[in-house]
């Protein structure tokens, strides 16, 4: 079997242990997807142990991701994320100029089940960028870059929502904008979703004190910040 490369390690005690995840890798096996590299199989190589999942991040976002060392831990920690205790900010790029904040109030349906769920998605406008290229039947293209804070926590929440309010993240091929996300593989050298974990913080199933974790941005989201003038 082919070694996997370690992931970088954001925090580890006796319970749970949150490393970085890259984008383009599965948290776990999935059984439709013929891929046996995932977090979970990468944490159980290199730390010689179990591990557990207690949440989850789409394979094409990148960011803090913890996972919990026993059963013990994991029955605490998947608790802070069903009763809303667990401290979620995001980073995103998306098409447009937002509002300099919102929440977005609009329920989701299921895929699986059908079920139509509440949903909703706090964001903050941190930056704006106007490229002179244009994209379309616009002769320049325009950025926003937010931070945003899942309050609910649906499958694609925050792609679906912000795609919703008509400033999809840029890269996201299922509720995105194809032109932006070509416009930034070609043009840009930036391929892939720009939707990053950024901030987690989480009770410690040991302590129960807060922990908080800041996932670095990768070299993608670095060329994606220069190109857009939002390096500093």
């Amino acid at each position: 079997m082919t070694p996997t490369p370690p992931l970088p390690i954001l925090y580890q005690d006796d319970a749970c242990v949150a490393v970085a995840k890259p984008a383009g890798l599965l948290v776990h096996p999935v059984p439709k997807i013929r891929e046996k590299d995932s977090v979970l199989r990468r944490l159980r190589e290199h730390l010689g142990r179990w591990v557990y999942p207690v949440h989850r991040l789409d394979r094409p976002t990148s960011g803090a991701l913890v996972m919990a060392l026993s059963p013990e831990a994991a029955q605490v920690l998947a608790g802070a994320f069903r009763e809303g205790r667990v401290e979620k900010a995001y980073h995103a790029v998306v098409r447009g100029w937002t509002d300099p904040e919102g929440e977005i109030d609009r329920p989701l349906r299921d895929k699986e089940t059908g079920a139509v769920r509440p949903a909703r998605t706090r964001y903050r406008r941190l930056a704006t960028a106007e490229l002179p290229i244009p994209v379309g039947p616009f002769p320049t293209a325009r950025y926003s870059l937010l931070e945003v804070r899942p309050l609910t926590g649906r499958t694609h929440q925050i792609r679906r929502h912000l795609s919703g309010i008509a400033h999809p993240v840029v890269g996201d091929t299922v509720h995105g904008d194809g032109r932006h996300n070509r416009m930034f593989r070609e043009r840009l050298g930036v391929p892939g979703l720009l939707l990053h974990a950024r901030v987690l913080v989480f009770p410690s199933p040991a302590t129960g004190e807060p922990v908080r974790v800041t996932a670095p941005f990768d070299e993608r989201w670095r060329r994606a910040l220069d190109a857009l003038g939002w390096a500093g």
